[in-house]
C-alpha cells in the first residue's frame, strides 16, 4: 500500500490558443500554485499539433520556477524530432515527462504515423536516449481504452509501458471508484507495482463533459448523468452537484490508499481548489 506521507497531488493544463489565453492561464496558475502542487503537467495536441504552444506554456512555467511535466506523444513524430524535444527539456532541467501514444490529427493517414506507434516504444526510446534522467508517467485506463479489444489486452498494453521503464501512471478520469480499485487489483495480480494515480475531472460544464466522455470512453454513471441533465442550463446547480460528486469520489480514493490525485483543471482554478480545500490536501 502507498504511504500516505508520500501521496502526490498535481494539476494538468492545456496550452492556450492565443496570447490573451496565455495571460488568463497565468492568472489561474497563480491561484493553483498557492496550494503547492507537486507539479503541473502540460498537454501536447494530436500529432504535436500544439507543440509550439506547449513549449510556450512550459517555458513560462519554468521561468516561474514551477516544476513542470510536459506531455510528449509519439504518433506523427520522427525519432530526431522527439530527441530534439527531449534535449530541449533536458536543457530546462525538466525532470518529469508524461509519455503518450497520442492520436493522429484529423486527415492524417497511417503513412504519417511516424517512427513510433505505441507509448511503450516511446518510453523505450526515452530510456535509450536519456537513461534515468526523466521520471516518466504513462496513461492508464481503469474503464478500458476505447480502442482496446478486451480488458485483458488493455492490461497487457499497460504492462508493456511499465516494463519499458515507466515510473508511474496517471489514469483517464472516471466517476466510479470501483473501476479504479478493480484495475489496481488486476495490476497487483500481474506484479505491476508502479504508483497508479487517479485522474480527476471536476464537473464544470455538463455538455462539455458529456462530449469528452463519449470521445474518450469515460463513463458518466447513469444516476450522475440524469441529475446533471435535469439541471439543464443551471450552471451553479451543475457545479454544486458536481463538486459533491467529485469530492466524495476523491475521498473514497484516498481512503482506499490511492497514491495521490491528478486534477484535470481545464485551465480553471476554482473548481479544483474548492475540492482541494474540502479534502484538506497537502503534498508531503
Amino acid at each position: 500500500m502507498p504511504d500516505k506521507n508520500h501521496q502526490i497531488f498535481s494539476f494538468e493544463l492545456f496550452p492556450p490558443k492565443t496570447a490573451e489565453g496565455l495571460e488568463k492561464l497565468k492568472t489561474q496558475v497563480a491561484k493553483l500554485n498557492k496550494v503547492e502542487p507537486r507539479y503541473f503537467s502540460v498537454t501536447y495536441g494530436a500529432g504535436g499539433s500544439t507543440r509550439d504552444r506547449t513549449f510556450a506554456t512550459v517555458d513560462w512555467l519554468r521561468s516561474q520556477g514551477i516544476e513542470t511535466a510536459p506531455h510528449l506523444s509519439c504518433i506523427g513524430s520522427q525519432h530526431q524530432e522527439i530527441l530534439d524535444i527531449l534535449n530541449r527539456y533536458k536543457s530546462q532541467n525538466i525532470k518529469r515527462l508524461v509519455a503518450l501514444r497520442g492520436d493522429l490529427p484529423s486527415g492524417m493517414g497511417a503513412k504519417d504515423a511516424g517512427d513510433l506507434n505505441y507509448a511503450n516504444e516511446l518510453v523505450t526510446f526515452i530510456r535509450k536516449e536519456t537513461g534515468e534522467l526523466f521520471h516518466i508517467e504513462v496513461a492508464a485506463y481503469p474503464e478500458i481504452h476505447p480502442q482496446a479489444h478486451t480488458a485483458q489486452l488493455d492490461l497487457q498494453h499497460f504492462q508493456r509501458k511499465v516494463q519499458a521503464g515507466a515510473n508511474a501512471a496517471i489514469t483517464q478520469y472516471f466517476y466510479n471508484a470501483d473501476a479504479y480499485f478493480a484495475f489496481r487489483d488486476e495490476c497487483t495480480r500481474l506484479n505491476i507495482e508502479v504508483p497508479i494515480i487517479p485522474g480527476i475531472m471536476p464537473i464544470i460544464n455538463y455538455t462539455q463533459l458529456a462530449r469528452f466522455s463519449d470521445a474518450c470512453g469515460a463513463e458518466i454513471p447513469r444516476w450522475i448523468r440524469k441529475r446533471l441533465e435535469g439541471y439543464k442550463d443551471d450552471l451553479s446547480a451543475i457545479r454544486a452537484f458536481g463538486h459533491q460528486v467529485v469530492t466524495n469520489l476523491c475521498q473514497q480514493l484516498l481512503d482506499g490508499e490511492a497514491p495521490g490525485l491528478h486534477f484535470y483543471t481545464m485551465n480553471q482554478a476554482n473548481s479544483t481548489l474548492n475540492i482541494w480545500k474540502d479534502l484538506g490536501l497537502k503534498n508531503n
